[in-house]
């Protein structure tokens, strides 16, 4: 299935710098695509070639299978892009802005204050209409710079570090929005190097470091790369004197066959299943069937600051 959004061996060149270097990429219609990579790894530049603000020097970009560089005024309408720092216009208010735009988008009379009144709502920016742009706080204004891309109700929208600098509880709100459309089916690609976001609004990321994609796929496939096999969390209420302990549940899991390795963990231990196992059940029935009592049992998820280490170290091709 072919992509809402692709690049084949895209590559770019500043001067002496190689920004891109054969950048292959496919995004499906629907996916919450995160873009991971340190500050100058190349995620600006690629969303700018999709936003048809830069031509690559070689390979190929399609938006809706439409190559960005050749049809660059048929891709336009597809896209909604938000750059890292927004060019806002102080002296006006929030109507205003959004008539502005709503209006170079030719989008006129009846039409222009519905969707004007539809995206004001969906940023929950309905209370700010008539307030100075100036005067709104770093997330309002990050809502604001959303609001206006939404105008034209664009297929794919392309968010440059959409949460820097926000405070925890904007960056909150930021990241509903952005759960919210996903539910409406739009295709995102949000850029960030603040991992945890990442891993909280996407279902699929992509890592590029120094120019060069090093992963792109789904979180389950990158951390089943990472982490062949699954790693569960135990904590026991403790018997000292049945010797039901954490120390003689890891003396019995020793030579379970199922079980790769254990080490100790915060208030109890970790067991790693083989690869190719993830009946975490069975660690749990043999334990409750030699009497000891579970407090807590879990499978540990692999989080992207782990992924990201690993794989810009090269372990993951």
């Amino acid at each position: 299935m072919s992509g809402i959004v692709s690049l084949t061996g895209v590559e770019k060149k500043y001067r002496e710098v190689h920004a891109l270097r054969a950048v292959d990429l496919e995004i499906q219609k629907g996916d919450a695509f995160g873009f991971i990579g340190p500050n100058g790894a190349g995620k600006t530049t690629t969303l700018k070639i999709l936003a048809t603000l830069l031509r690559p020097n070689s390979g190929v970009a399609r938006v809706c299978d439409i190559d960005v560089a050749r049809r660059p005024e048929e891709v336009k309408p597809l896209i909604g892009y938000m750059p890292d720092v927004l060019g806002i216009y102080d002296d006006m208010l929030v109507q205003e802005y959004l008539e502005f735009f709503a209006a170079a988008y030719r989008i006129h009379g009846n039409a222009r204050k519905k969707v004007i009144d539809d995206v004001l709502a969906l940023t929950d920016l309905g209370g700010k209409r008539d307030a100075q742009v100036r005067s709104l706080s770093r997330g309002m204004g990050q809502r604001l710079g959303l609001s206006r891309v939404l105008l034209h109700d664009p297929q794919v929208l392309l968010l440059d570090e959409p949460a820097a600098g926000l405070d925890p509880r904007a960056r909150i709100e930021f990241k509903e929005l952005v759960l919210q459309l996903r539910r409406m089916g739009k295709t995102l690609l949000i850029s960030s190097h603040i991992l945890t976001e990442i891993g909280e609004m996407c279902n699929t990321i992509g890592i590029i470091e120094q120019g060069k994609m090093l992963f792109a796929g789904s979180i389950e496939e990158v951390q089943k790369k990472v982490r062949p096999g699954v790693r569960v969390s135990v904590r026991l209420r403790e018997e000292v004197e049945t010797g039901k302990t954490h120390a003689e549940a890891m003396e019995l899991l020793r030579g379970h066959p199922h079980v790769e390795a254990l080490r100790p963990g915060e208030g109890g231990f970790e067991v790693l299943l083989r690869p190719g196992f993830d009946d975490i059940t069975v660690v749990s029935q043999d334990l409750a069937s030699r009497g000891f009592r579970i407090a807590h049992f879990a499978q540990e998820a692999v989080d992207l600051e782990e992924v990201f280490l690993h794989v810009t170290k090269g372990v993951v091709s």
